[in-house]
């Protein structure tokens, strides 16, 4: 019998989490660590509930697995709420990354991070790996920091940046965008999208499945996880109203409104993926097939 590889997933009560634990495969031995409640537990999944920013914990932890992958998706993402509490941003999406990428050096595994497209400045895309970032705000400033401790780490490491990630929580509740709109729609309400928001979206079973890969395979520096398609946030809206059938009317186009205390966004942030496309088993999606693979996960049942 061939062993098991061992994986660590940080975040794992997030959304991206979900679709990594949903998804990793029998070639696996996944260790989940959050400070929340197990989600799911099985013969291929075990959960740590633990603090992995106290040192002692996360000592433990490594101690415990041996992991031969780290995929780090925890972070404080939460643009507004980073700009208002920069010393706690800095703590988690900096510091607890320095953390693990010093005890991924020290026990020889992958470390694969999960970045930002909002790292770019906005006003030159489409962006490439080698592009300059260009930070608007304090979350994009800890996001970029993040980046150059894990490239610190040369072929042991990968910044795996995520464009806008589109989809239903595969494990668990998670941050999802699409499923508050949805429950809007059923509601009968309204909600509001920009034109003037450009990304690549990609689905959140595609990012699982390529996170995965990076995990396990030999690729090392930046990769851009990103869809084909190249649209605006009111586009966006529209395809996915009329996939999970609802009236495009629901959609209604406006300007982005200036509020108090909201931190700066970047205009259009949209990713080429040719290297990873060129490195990478799992393919590019464009968002219609997207969001077909995100109807056909939803109704598979898990393990």
């Amino acid at each position: 019998m061939i062993a098991r590889k061992k994986l660590i997933v940080t975040g794992a009560n997030g959304f991206v989490a979900g679709s990594v634990l949903a998804q990793a495969g029998a070639e696996w031995l996944v260790h989940a660590v959050s400070r929340g409640e197990p989600l799911a537990r099985h013969e291929q999944l075990h959960w740590h509930t633990c603090d992995p920013q106290v040192p002692a914990q996360l000592d433990q932890l490594f101690r415990e697995v041996k992991p031969d992958a780290v995929i780090h998706t925890a972070a404080l993402a939460d643009i507004d709420f980073c700009q208002k509490h920069p010393e706690l941003a800095r703590e988690v999406n900096v510091e607890l990354t320095r953390a693990l990428a010093s005890r991924c050096a020290a026990a020889g595994c992958k470390f694969v991070l999960c970045s930002t497209d909002t790292i770019f400045d906005g006003e030159h895309a489409p962006y490439a790996e080698d592009a300059q970032p260009g930070p608007v705000n304090f979350y994009a400033e800890t996001k970029v920091a993040a980046e150059q401790i894990a490239v610190g780490l040369g072929a042991q490491a990968v910044v795996a940046r995520l464009s806008l990630v589109v989809g239903l929580p595969v494990m668990g509740a998670g941050n999802s965008f699409l499923a508050k709109m949805i429950a809007s729609w059923k509601a009968g309400q309204t909600i509001g999208a920009t034109p003037r928001e450009i990304r690549t979206p990609v689905d959140v079973i595609t990012v699982g499945q390529a996170l995965l890969e990076l995990a396990a395979g030999k690729q090392h520096g930046i990769f851009h996880l990103a869809g084909k398609d190249r649209l605006n946030r009111l586009e966006i809206s529209h395809q996915i109203a009329t996939r999970f059938g609802f009236p495009k009317d629901l959609v209604i186009s406006q300007g982005v409104v200036p509020s108090p205390g909201r931190a700066a966004r970047p205009r259009d942030v949209s990713l080429l993926n040719a290297k990873t496309c060129a490195q990478l088993q799992t393919p590019a999606r464009t968002l219609a097939e997207g969001l077909s693979l995100i109807l056909k996960m939803s109704e598979t049942p898990l393990p």
